[in-house]
């Protein structure tokens, strides 16, 4: 009975670890899809003759709408129902939508259709987080998905160096064409090999049943580690995402590179040091499971502020040699705290509010990355640029006083140190 019985733990083992890959690569393709349109920055603007305003209503703004419109309810959606088939629902429209892109011929046509891109997003990460916090336990979480959070570095490595390419061979529509063709047959992969979990079967304490959003939102206010998690989300996301937004147009203006450079550039900081950085915080997580939960938040602190120094210097610089040291040192660190961030927020709530809870993560977080820093940056370069004596450079200075909102993110995340382990009781997670 006991030869008998072996072989069952070892195929839930192998099938975690599958659906964890198989996720990552969902998620790789809604960074790329969303990414890639930073890279294309330049030509779009060329083409259409765009102010940088009116860029960042595109690029950022466009996806930020649907966020704020639609975002928070899927993730209620998918604390009910079935996570799997959102999942693939949303992958597949968001693969269209983004091919859709491509095909636009104005200004508005491009700026409605990457509205509705904004699904991926809003409907993608919040139920893969959920249904992946009931394939590995609590104290696996911050491993797991922090290797989950290994498809940031590869999707905007993609959009990068891929979309570069693509864009200077064969102009920017054939770019989002292509991205958007490679997310379905994924789709069809999770429908057809991604089994649904039962909800909350690896906690210590079983779910409430009320899931309503009054519920979540209540319970996520009790908790003082998670709104200070949620706020350090969303100032890191401005920093670092909302400078690396709109650096390759700032690499085109000051240094005199090309789409195809910058992507290059860009494309193996993100895929090497992306990498490198998050398979690195996957083993500190898991060194970290064993000791004071507190040093969760305190290592995403100190690994903010660290690169915060570079991040300045990367745009105060006239030297494209400092300024591409500085990038490298800068760039793959903005990828430390998906992981931790997305485990904290798994464990800080019951099993079914998780998709709510990563819902407002994503919302708030995206509303800073696709909303404030596109449109706010971009309008402050219009504004300064008239006032310098080489007009060119004016998106340089607002990206230098961007940089400085790192020291704000870290102080966050150690806040949050202070109420962790009665938060992490509250929740049921057996690591208060």
């Amino acid at each position: 009975m006991i030869a008998a019985a072996q072989p069952v733990p070892m195929r839930i083992d192998r099938d975690r670890w599958y659906v964890l890959a198989v996720l990552m690569l969902v998620y790789t393709l809604n960074i790329a899809d969303r990414f890639v349109v930073s890279t294309l920055i330049e030509p779009i603007k060329a083409e259409f003759h765009l102010s940088d305003g009116a860029v960042g209503l595109l690029t950022g703004a466009a996806m930020a709408v649907f966020y704020v419109t639609a975002g928070i309810p899927l993730g209620l959606l998918a604390d009910r129902y079935s996570r799997k088939r959102m999942i693939v629902v949303s992958l597949a429209i968001w693969s269209a939508l983004t091919a859709l892109c491509g095909m636009t011929h104005s200004f508005w046509q491009l700026l409605v259709v990457r509205i509705g891109v904004g699904i991926g997003e809003a409907g993608g990460t919040p139920p893969c987080q959920s249904l992946l916090a009931d394939k590995f336990p609590p104290r696996a979480r911050g491993f797991a998905l922090t290797l989950f959070a290994l498809g940031a570095a590869l999707g905007a490595g993609l959009g990068s160096s891929l979309g570069g390419y693509l864009s200077d061979h064969h102009g920017w529509r054939m770019v989002l064409i292509v991205f958007g063709a490679l997310g379905l047959p994924v789709a069809l992969l999770v429908g057809l090999t991604v089994r649904e979990p039962r909800r909350g079967q690896l906690d210590d304490i079983p779910p409430a049943a009320d899931v309503s959003l009054s519920a979540t939102i209540a319970f996520v206010r009790r908790q003082p580690a998670l709104l200070h998690v949620l706020a350090g989300a969303t100032v890191v996301t401005f920093w670092g995402w909302g400078l690396v937004w709109w650096t390759p147009a700032f690499l085109i203006r000051s240094h005199g590179m090309s789409v195809q450079q910058c992507g290059e550039l860009l494309g193996w900081m993100h895929v090497i040091g992306g990498a490198a950085v998050t398979l690195g915080t996957a083993w500190v997580m898991k060194w970290l499971e064993a000791c004071d939960p507190r040093w969760q938040t305190r290592f995403v602190a100190i690994a903010t502020i660290l690169p915060t120094f570079p991040s300045i210097l990367a745009y105060v610089t006239t030297s494209p040699i400092v300024a591409t040291a500085a990038m490298w040192l800068f760039v793959p660190m903005i990828y430390l705290y998906i992981g931790p961030t997305l485990a904290l927020a798994t464990n800080l709530v019951p099993a079914t509010m998780r998709s709510q809870t990563c819902a407002f993560i994503v919302f708030s977080a995206n509303v800073a990355n696709l909303l404030i820093a596109p449109l706010a940056i971009g309008a402050l370069s219009d504004l300064l640029g008239p006032h310098l004596a080489d007009p060119a450079q004016s998106l340089r200075w607002v990206l230098v006083g961007t940089s400085l909102t790192g020291f704000w993110a870290a102080w966050h995340y150690w806040a949050a140190a202070r109420h962790l382990p009665g938060d992490l009781e509250r929740a049921g997670t057996g690591q208060g």
